[in-house]
Parts: structure tokens; C-alpha cells; sequence
């Protein structure tokens, strides 16, 4: 009788631990997964802006759609490479109305370069939207600003095509943190605060792109960008 009942307790602790290492494996399973989640949806929604963005602007053309368009498709064929290799579904796009409601107006970007290769004001800050809450950006020379640590070296820079004050979002760094980037081409930069998760190191804003764009293009193929503050410093 002893001999049963201690079998059946080293069996209940067998099973016990079984159980607990199942359990463990399937938290860490899904972490990885909803951390997946985040990066496609992420990337999704930019190819659905700039989608939107795109059908707009052949809806009701103007003299510069044609060179928009062509801007634009570069910027999904990036999209489209970084949802390979995060493992995502390629060409899924998600809500686009943001860039939608934006190029049905005729405007690019941030307010868009106009034929002189003037940029207007843009639309200013979304009421709607956290994004870059009391941060205006901070556009100028690379070197008029405190240094920061380079992080993401190699990496090109893209708009998300959402309105709004300047801002970033970024599949590296948590909402808070603020960021430099600059256009080395130009040697233009923007200093903006991450406010949402995408599925890049930094996705800008139209309002912080206008800010470091060259005229009549929407990736920045040769850019730097720096850590500047920490989020909740």
C-alpha cells in the first residue's frame, strides 16, 4: 500500500511539471507570435496608406501624380521586402484611409512639393490623433541638435502616409522614445517622438518627411538615424 502511494505522488509531481512546462512553452509561443502580430500589422497598414494613396491619385490625376505614383510604388516594393523577411503575408495592406482622404485633395505628402519645389505648410496636427502630442519636430542642419547613438545603420526611411503633427512609429523602440533622422543626401533632419508601433526601424510621418524629403521623392535610400532620448526620460 505505501509502495502505491508513493509511486502516485512521484506520478502527480511527473505530471504536475509536465503541465507547468507546457504551460510555459505556450506563453513564450505566444509572445513571439503577438510581437509577430505587431510588426505585420504594422507593415500592413503603411502598404494600405500608400495603396490608398495610390488609387486616389490615379482616381483624380494632376500634373504631378504621375511622378507621386511612381514614388509611391517604390515605397510598397520596400514595404513588400521587409513583410518577406519578417515572415509576413507580402502585398497585405491594411486601413488606408488616412493617405486616402490625403490624396484625394490632389496634395502629396506633408502637403506635398508643389511644381517650384516649394512644400506648404501641411495639414498641421490631427485633433484625433496622439501622434507626436506637443512635439512640433525639429527640421534643420544634422548638426545644429545634441548627438544621439546611431542605431539601425543601413536602413532606408519611408512615410506611413498618416497625417498629423511630426512623428515616427517604429518596430524598435517603445512609444516616448525620440529619434533623429536625417536625409544625408540633403543633410536635413527631423527630431520626432515614436508614438506608435510599424513594422520599421523608423516610419515617418507625412509632416516629419516633408521636413527631410528631396523634392519629388518618398524613401530616403541614404539616412541616419539616432537615438536621442529614451522613452520616458
Amino acid at each position: 500500500m505505501s509502495r502505491k502511494k508513493t509511486l502516485s505522488r512521484k506520478k502527480a509531481i511527473s505530471l504536475l511539471v509536465g503541465a507547468a512546462a507546457l504551460v510555459g512553452g505556450t506563453a513564450v509561443a505566444m509572445t513571439g507570435t503577438s510581437q509577430a502580430s505587431v510588426v505585420c500589422d504594422g507593415l500592413a497598414t503603411a502598404l494600405g496608406n500608400n495603396e490608398s494613396f495610390i488609387a486616389a491619385q490615379r482616381a483624380a490625376p494632376d500634373a504631378l501624380s504621375e511622378a507621386r505614383i511612381a514614388n509611391r510604388v517604390a515605397v510598397i516594393e520596400e514595404i513588400e521586402r521587409k513583410q518577406a523577411a519578417s515572415n509576413c503575408e507580402v502585398g497585405e495592406g491594411g486601413s488606408g484611409a488616412d493617405a486616402g482622404d490625403e490624396a484625394s485633395s490632389g496634395a502629396s505628402p506633408g502637403g506635398g512639393a508643389q511644381p517650384g519645389g516649394e512644400a506648404d505648410a501641411g495639414s498641421g496636427a490631427d485633433a484625433g490623433s496622439a501622434a507626436g502630442a506637443g512635439n512640433t519636430g525639429d527640421a534643420g542642419n544634422a548638426g545644429g541638435s545634441a548627438e544621439g547613438d546611431v542605431v539601425c545603420a543601413g536602413s532606408t526611411v519611408t512615410l506611413s502616409g498618416e497625417a498629423g503633427a511630426p512623428a515616427a512609429s517604429s518596430n524598435q523602440f517603445p512609444v516616448g522614445t525620440t529619434l533623429r533622422v536625417t536625409n544625408l543626401d540633403n543633410d536635413k533632419s527631423t527630431t520626432v517622438q515614436v508614438s506608435s508601433v510599424s513594422g520599421s526601424c523608423a516610419l515617418l510621418n507625412n509632416e516629419a518627411f516633408e521636413q527631410v524629403r528631396e523634392p519629388g521623392k518618398f524613401l530616403i535610400r541614404n539616412a541616419r538615424i539616432e537615438q536621442i532620448q529614451s522613452a520616458g526620460q
